[in-house]
């Protein structure tokens, strides 16, 4: 079943789903803005196309963020995203 999500008035879109061998996990993509999320769970974040800068829970800098990099999230935690152009992703739920 797919599940889709609108985020930040339709800024950020994605797309839900379920895998047999790699579990829950969303496909997005995020137009130019600054964005703030919050996790529920532990989030393994690949760019798929596109940039970010993030500045992640722990961290005192931002880091910038291309395609086939990949960030991770704890759970219970906010993160933010600075995108310059269109950005795709996979989030996996750890």
């Amino acid at each position: 079943m797919l599940t889709i999500n609108e985020y930040f008035s339709g800024k950020v879109k994605s797309i839900h789903f379920h895998n047999a061998n790699s579990g829950e996990s969303s496909i997005g993509v995020m137009v130019p803005g600054d964005y703030t999320f919050s996790t529920n769970f532990p989030e393994e974040i690949t760019i798929i196309s596109g940039s970010l800068n993030v500045l992640l829970p722990t961290a005192k800098d931002w880091q910038i963020l291309q395609v086939g990099q990949v960030f991770h999230v704890q759970g219970k935690s906010e993160f933010s995203v600075q995108v310059a152009e269109p950005t795709a992703y996979l989030c996996r739920y750890l």
